[in-house]
């Protein structure tokens, strides 16, 4: 847990920071560029900000994918798409997903316990297939 800290220290911050930038590039490549902002420095800038947490992540806590898809369009849907606020709220949305799912993985099988992946793959799926036919 120790090795996660100081990507959290230094990341973090950097991509909250970010908040106006990530608006921004939200727009659109073109309109971006035309707002003059450094797309292509900031988004290898982001991206690499991205792989490094999420690395480290997955290398700490395991595989959990379903939450790193389904909390960020469930915070989206909770504070709209202006990321000062949507930052936060997905790391918040995707804990409450991983306690809610190791909870139930933990009271279903009460004598043994079914991992939380498991378990957030069958809530999250639904609901990612919902987003998918709602496009």
């Amino acid at each position: 847990m120790l090795a996660l800290l100081p990507w959290i220290c230094l990341l973090l911050p950097y991509v909250y920071s970010k908040a106006r930038a990530l608006d921004v590039l939200n727009l659109g490549e073109q309109t971006a560029a035309g707002l003059g902002a450094p797309v292509e420095k900031e988004r290898l800038a982001l991206l690499a900000s991205a792989v490094g947490l999420a690395g480290t992540s997955v290398a700490v806590s395991g595989g959990i994918g379903f939450i790193g898809l389904i909390g960020p369009h469930l915070a989206r849907r909770l504070v709209g798409p202006q990321h000062r606020l949507l930052l936060p709220t997905s790391a918040l949305t995707g804990s409450l997903l991983l306690i809610v799912a190791d909870t139930i993985g933990r009271w279903i099988l009460e004598p043994s316990e079914i991992p939380a992946g498991i378990v957030a793959a069958v809530i999250g799926a639904p609901y990612f297939l919902y987003l998918l036919a709602r496009r």
